[in-house]
């Protein structure tokens, strides 16, 4: 090849590169910068790495934490949520007990703080206190909505778990919409509670009243017991909690920060007393009414001292437990039926609940 047309060809490979140059310097696409941008929309499209996960997780506990309180009754250690900036804070009745007063030590805190009982219910497991003195930076929670929690979904579950204040632990929702009734012996209300949300996050005692908190950083229900495993001599079992759903909460605890009270609990009634009766082998046979109050939806409905109810709708009754699941999924001014019997003879009446 002679000199002449080895200079023409540089020359010519010299413009291609400056070509190619001008083109990137354009904003135009190369294989290069083509394949860049690939990789780029795949790592938006993949699922949140580790690192991603546990960014969120600090940020969420940094950011709910200073909202859950320790609480110290006379007979008990639980944890609350704080409500508002007012000093309002929401816990589990069981955690206050019969006590009036409380100290409560908060995230910003290091000496307890004195607060007083606002109203208890029972009922539902819950109970609003009020700080005598609000402290500066007193940060209220923010309350999700419990209709859109979904099973799989990771929560934190955040509260005193055996005096430890300010404790973490993690799981997800495991199922929704249970129906749980507690026991008195352990030191609950013996409240049967409808729609709770099933947790595998770590409950223990000092959890109750605390937070189950969402990676948005929203409570989605408040901790209250942990599933017991007869096999285990009532011990709790493992991986199986319960937390009352925000939605209830609120709507509990605005009526007791509004009235001072609880004016529509939102509960299904017949309005009676019960007790468990026994059949002749010593089984559990139905709810026999003792009392029955004037005018409620029973005694409209004819219903006696003296009856067993043995059904509401479908579902069997054979404890006061059972009656009191069949009504928490009912509705006030709901109509359903009651299978009872009165002197041996089976018999089924039409009842519109009234309210608890």
């Amino acid at each position: 090849m002679d000199a002449s047309r080895t200079r023409a060809l540089r020359r010519g490979a010299v413009v291609l590169v400056l070509v190619a140059a001008a083109l990137v310097a354009a904003g135009c696409t190369t294989p290069e910068s083509s394949a860049k941008k690939d990789t780029a929309a795949t790592r938006a499209a993949l699922p949140m790495s580790v690192d991603d996960l546990q960014n969120q997780y600090l940020k969420v506990i940094k950011e709910v934490l200073p909202s859950v309180v320790q609480i110290q009754a006379s007979h008990a250690l639980g944890s609350g949520v704080v409500y508002d900036d007012r000093g309002h804070i929401v816990t589990n009745a069981h955690v206050v007990g019969s006590d009036k007063t409380f100290k409560v030590t908060t995230a910003n805190n290091e000496e307890p703080l004195t607060a007083r009982l606002v109203f208890s219910y029972p009922d539902q497991d819950l109970a609003v206190i009020r700080l005598d003195k609000v402290p500066a930076g007193l940060k209220p929670a923010t309350f999700g909505n419990s209709e859109k929690v979904q099973v799989g979904q990771i929560v934190l579950a955040m509260g005193s778990p055996l005096g430890l204040s300010s404790s973490v632990t993690q799981g997800i929702v495991s199922a929704t919409g249970r129906t749980v009734s507690e026991g008195r012996s352990g030191g609950g209300t013996g409240a049967t509670i409808a729609n709770m949300v099933q947790t595998s996050a770590d409950i223990n005692p000092g959890n109750s009243g605390g937070a189950l908190v969402n990676l948005d950083g929203q409570i989605i229900g408040i901790p209250t017991l942990a599933a017991t495993d007869p096999d285990l001599g009532g011990g709790a079992a493992p991986g199986i909690g319960f937390a009352i759903p925000a939605s209830m909460v609120k709507t509990v605890a605005d009526q007791i920060v509004r009235s001072g009270k609880v004016v529509d609990s939102g509960r299904a009634a017949l309005g009676i007393t019960a007790r468990t009766v026994l059949d002749e082998s010593y089984q559990p046979a139905g709810a026999a009414v003792v009392a029955v109050k004037g005018g409620d939806a029973a005694d409209r409905a004819g219903l006696r001292p003296g009856d067993v109810i043995t059904k509401v709708d479908d579902a069997p009754v054979t404890t006061t437990t059972e009656l009191s699941e069949a009504l928490a999924a009912l509705k006030p001014g709901q109509r359903t039926t009651v299978t009872y019997q009165r002197d041996g003879v089976e018999k089924t009446v039409e009842v519109t609940l009234g309210e608890q």
